[in-house]
This record gives structure tokens, C-alpha cells and sequence, in this order.
């Protein structure tokens, strides 16, 4: 199993990684600003579980392929971007749900939070290289290396939930106050949407 300083290193490493502006980060703000701070929170659930399967991959050698794969890298960033561009359309589209949904005391529903965190987290392709280049160097060639693998990445989903959740409590909190005027929920609406959008335009550009 890893040892001490490989545990600090890779908690370090984690953190700092967790923190800079990527696309689960983005996604739940965005979640966050556009459907409200519950819906966010679950997104940021279904987040950590297709990180969590993305762990799997990688401990069973098929990130490694991934990486190394030309084709395969692209085909999963194509996928994740156009998914994220398509949920960001859809807000813009019916940025008048949530006042609307106010009005009636009814839920925001345009698919399951947890499903739609599930698939920008599983093919999140920022997540998988740094698994697949980073996870070995904090294992013990001489242990169970698949093991080690799924532990250290199950420990990296723990602490990009809790980060990710302080996001979206926060950008939910400022969702409530905008929706003090309900009016104001068009055009917040609008902004999550176009930050999703954005988001999606990057992950295209990204290398």
C-alpha cells in the first residue's frame, strides 16, 4: 500500500488539481446558478460516481489505453463537450422554467441531477489522464497495484465532491438571492446556460 509521504504528496497533489477551474468545477456552478443549490448538489453526487467509474477503467488498465489512444482521448472529450453544450442550450432555452416553476411551486425537471453529474463526470477527460499518469507514482509496485489505484482515486472523488459541493452551496446561495425577484431567474437562468456552453467550447479547444 502507499506509504506516509506517498499519501501527503498525493493528497497535496489532489488538492491543488481539484482547485484549478475544470470542467466538473464549471458544471456545477453552472448547475448551481441555473437549477438551484439541491440540484447542484446532486449533480455533484452523480459527479463523484463517474469519477468514480472512471477509477474503475483506469485500475483494470483500460485508462491506459484511453491515454494512450489518440481516437479514444477525442472520442470521450467530443462526447462530454457536446453533452455539457447540449445541457447549456437546453438552459438558455428554457431559462423561464425556474420563475416559472417558482410561481407554481413546482421542481425544475429536465433529467435526473444525479444521471446528468454521472456523465460529465465519467467523461470528464481531464479527470482520466491525471488518473492514469499521476495514480501509479503513489503506489507500491510490490502490492496490489489495482487496489491501490481504486482506493487513491475513490479518496480523490471524496475530496473533489466535498470542494465541488462548497461551489455549489455558495453559487447556490447567490442563485436564492437574485431569486428574491423572480424576473431576475431569466436571466440567471441565461448565464448558467452560457457558462455550460462556454465550458463545453473549451473542453473542445482544450488539447
Amino acid at each position: 500500500m502507499p506509504s506516509s509521504s506517498q499519501w501527503v504528496a498525493f493528497l497535496v497533489a489532489s488538492i491543488l488539481f481539484i482547485q484549478v477551474p475544470g470542467p466538473s468545477l464549471l458544471f456545477t456552478i453552472g448547475r448551481a446558478l441555473t437549477v438551484g443549490r439541491r440540484e447542484a448538489l446532486l449533480s455533484v453526487v452523480g459527479n463523484a460516481l463517474g469519477v468514480t467509474a472512471q477509477v474503475g477503467l483506469v485500475a483494470v488498465g483500460l485508462g491506459a489505453v484511453v491515454a494512450a489512444s489518440a481516437t479514444a482521448y477525442t472520442v470521450i472529450k467530443l462526447a462530454g463537450a457536446a453533452y455539457v453544450i447540449w445541457l447549456g442550450v437546453q438552459a438558455i432555452r428554457h431559462r423561464a422554467d425556474a420563475r416559472l416553476a417558482m410561481a407554481e411551486a413546482a421542481p425544475v425537471r429536465r433529467g435526473h441531477p444525479v444521471r446528468i453529474g454521472f456523465t460529465v463526470g465519467a467523461t470528464n477527460p481531464k479527470t482520466l489522464v491525471f488518473f492514469v499518469a499521476f495514480l501509479p507514482q503513489f503506489t507500491d509496485p510490490g502490492g496490489p497495484v489495482a487496489l491501490q489505484t481504486m482506493l487513491l482515486g475513490l479518496v480523490f472523488g471524496v475530496l473533489a465532491a466535498a470542494s465541488d459541493s462548497v461551489w455549489a452551496v455558495a453559487a447556490g446561495t447567490a442563485r436564492d438571492w437574485f431569486a428574491r425577484r423572480p424576473g431576475r431567474l431569466d436571466a440567471l437562468g441565461a448565464a448558467g446556460g452560457t457558462m455550460m456552453v462556454g465550458l463545453g467550447a473549451t473542453m473542445l479547444a482544450a488539447e
